[in-house]
């Protein structure tokens, strides 16, 4: 395995969260066995990892290998070419742990490249963790779409609330800081309005980093009867969008966008809010991930309809029992047990003593 590849990928882990709707990405160049120069991304628009690592070397870039977590950019966008820079600079070698799932790269990069008679090499060994590094980024050139994932703080039994008062934490302090640095690596925030009017919450990202634009916290509501007096209004810095429906009275979406709340409208069945409607939204905006943080029949609308991509549940050495207790997915479920929604790629992440989280990827069932 290559130790410099490995700290290419250590520089992108830190721009996570600061490159939406960019790729997070690290280089490393490296002349006779010594560091010359490193670079991540971090802001859209601002100079990418490998021009940074360039500029650090300076004319000790000629004849260097450049490790990166990526392949280089060969288009123009709000900045010029990546590869037009290395071969500029005289790099003789690239070793890249990914080729880039963008139309617009998707091996042009490594091609151009070669063109110039720099070697390039595709390190496989480091593909996977390049490939979880932007997961969203990677799904998102893919499908066109935002990658959703349902999070959710379980008992083990599977449990997300008590019939009666729900005062105190089901998980650790521990894992509640792990829930605000998968919020901080996420476009976008969604719940539903009964979570709204239960806990009165903020959906912010508390992790203290910054990010390349805020977190955008949505809200289904179809009467639009989310009350203005709530934490996440009164919060709001055109970071807060409501979707209702058509039926929903006008002085109410009117006194929300007063309120400087964006109002989208999405109808759906049986006068409830439609989240497709939400996931094509994020998707022109391009949200490369959503984060669904919510009730029990929201999560189970996103599943039921193969919006989920994936699940990240935290789980607390508690049991609630009892038949009232509220489950991570309600609504009407499946009726049989062949037909369960299925998981797969299933890992297992210790979060705290005798805590875990679970996380999985929805399978995709095959439309009728």
């Amino acid at each position: 395995m290559s130790a410099y590849l490995i700290q290419a990928l250590e520089l992108a882990n830190k721009g996570r969260g600061r490159t939406s709707p960019n790729p997070a990405v690290g280089a490393v160049l490296v002349r006779d066995s010594e560091v010359v120069g490193r670079g991540f991304h971090t802001w859209s628009g601002k100079d990418h990892a490998e021009i940074v690592a360039i500029r650090e070397a300076g004319d000790r870039a000629r004849g260097a290998t450049l490790y990166v977590s990526l392949e280089p950019c060969s288009h123009h966008g709000r900045t010029g070419p990546c590869v037009d820079a290395l071969i500029a600079a005289g790099v003789k070698r690239v070793e890249a742990a990914m080729k880039d799932p963008n139309p617009l790269v998707a091996g042009k990069g490594f091609e151009k490249l070669r063109q110039a008679g720099i070697e390039v090499f595709l390190n496989a060994e480091h593909t996977a963790s390049a490939e979880k590094l932007n997961e969203p980024f990677i799904h998102f050139m893919r499908t066109g779409k935002p990658l959703v994932t349902i999070k959710a703080a379980l008992t083990l039994d599977g449990k997300i609330a008590a019939p009666q008062d729900n005062f105190g934490w089901i998980t650790s302090e521990v894992a509640r800081a792990d829930v605000q640095l998968v919020r901080h690596y996420s476009d976008a925030i969604l719940t539903g309005l009964g979570t709204v009017l239960e806990d009165d919450c903020l959906l912010t990202d508390r992790s203290g980093m910054e990010r390349s634009r805020p977190l955008l916290r949505i809200v289904l509501d179809s009467q639009l009867r989310v009350p203005l007096t709530a934490k996440i209004i009164t919060s709001a810095k055109n970071d807060v969008l409501v979707v209702g429906t058509s039926v929903a009275p006008v002085d109410r979406r009117k006194a929300l966008e007063a309120a400087g709340i964006q109002v989208l409208i999405a109808d759906g069945q049986g006068g409830r809010t439609d989240p497709k409607v939400v996931i094509d939204h994020l998707a022109q905006q391009r949200y490369l991930s959503l984060m669904v943080e919510a009730g029990s029949h929201v999560n189970w609308t996103m599943l039921d309809s193969q919006i989920a991509d994936k699940v990240f549940f935290y789980y607390a050495p508690k049991i609630l029992g009892g038949m009232k207790s509220i489950p991570v997915a309600g609504g009407p479920g499946r009726l049989r047990r062949v037909d369960a929604i299925m998981l797969e790629r299933v890992s297992v992440h210790p979060v705290s003593t005798d805590e875990f989280a679970v996380e999985a990827y929805v399978t995709k069932e095959a439309a009728h």
